[in-house]
Order: structure tokens, then C-alpha cells, then sequence
């Protein structure tokens, strides 16, 4: 099953996140089949390609559940 989530990056106490396209069973940092955005906590920058997480849920995909926080708390999905 494909799963959206975060893969880590950045440096020690300054995280960075991608937002990765990913099958459920791999490992966070593992390879994704793609990546569709970043995210960073520290500068509360956001950037996704809605269009191709539109086409993926409607498809199945399933959204983790640090994800789905992270995307309504910037009013992106309701």
C-alpha cells in the first residue's frame, strides 16, 4: 500500500522534511518511488505538488498520520 510521509533530512537539531510517495512496508529513509514536497519546522516552509497527491488519493493512497497534521494545520487538506 503507498503511503504519503516524511523522509528525514537536514542536520543534527535542524530537521527538514520531504514529503515522499513510498510503499508502507519500507523504511522512512528508504528509497521513495517520489518525492512531491518539503517541509521545514524550524521556517514553517511548505511546498507540495497538490496535483499529484490528488491524482494518488484518488488512486488509494493513505496519508500518515504526522503528515495529515502537518497538512491541515496549513489549511491544505480539510
Amino acid at each position: 500500500m503507498l503511503r504519503l510521509r516524511f523522509k528525514r533530512t537536514g542536520r543534527k537539531k535542524l530537521p527538514s522534511y520531504r514529503f515522499v510517495i513510498t510503499d508502507s512496508r519500507k523504511r522512512r529513509d528508504g528509497r521513495p518511488s517520489a518525492e512531491i514536497g518539503f517541509y521545514n519546522p524550524i521556517t514553517k516552509k511548505i511546498k507540495i505538488d497538490f496535483k499529484m497527491v490528488s491524482q494518488r488519493l484518488a488512486q488509494g493512497m493513505q496519508l500518515t498520520k504526522p503528515v495529515k497534521l502537518v497538512l491541515k494545520r496549513f489549511k491544505i487538506l480539510f
